[in-house]
């Protein structure tokens, strides 16, 4: 049996209501950043021995949040052992407006990945008016207005959310097998 976490950050609680659906898909240990970007040393040691972990972020001005920004430098101590190497790694965010620069934050936590040396795991699936709505690839994306509460998101945005939680899944156990 393989071992997920999603570790996320969510500033109005859009971001946290997508991480609950991934984390119900892929069976896995929620996670939150805090609003001063930091987890403790149990969250630390939970991402080190996890065979998956699930990024989370806003879009915040075409980028992660500050608080994601905080916990990814603070990885820097997990890159210099490798700790995260060959981990199965994805990443989603939320975004404002439907574009709301939402591939440069998935960009961000991609790059984030690859410098671990994690194996990316992207959508996988084709987009229509209801799951995967935004048509998203490198991973999944959600909108929602700013004035949308988040018991109001979207449900093809949850939807796929739950799907991609459980690829993600599905991917490190094939991979662990």
């Amino acid at each position: 049996m393989t071992s997920t976490v999603v570790i996320y950050h969510s500033g109005y609680g859009h971001t946290q209501r997508l991480a609950q659906r991934v984390a119900d898909g892929a069976d896995a240990q929620l996670m939150a950043i805090s609003a001063e970007g930091t987890i403790s040393e149990a969250d630390w040691a939970a991402l080190d021995a996890a065979d998956a972990i699930i990024l989370g972020s806003p879009t915040y001005m075409g980028s992660v949040s500050w608080q994601f920004k905080k916990f990814a430098d603070a990885s820097s101590k997990r890159w210099f052992a490798s700790a995260w190497k060959d981990k199965v790694a994805g990443g989603f965010t939320c975004s404002g407006y439907p574009s709301g620069d939402k591939l440069s934050t998935l960009q961000s936590m991609l790059t984030l990945a690859m410098q671990h040396g994690m194996v990316w795991v992207g959508l996988g699936m084709m987009g229509n008016e209801t799951i995967n709505r935004l048509g998203s690839s490198i991973g999944m994306m959600a909108h929602a207005s700013n004035t949308t509460p988040a018991d109001a998101m979207h449900p093809g945005d949850l939807d796929t959310a739950l799907a991609y939680g459980a690829r993600v899944a599905q991917v490190a156990a094939k991979l662990r097998a």
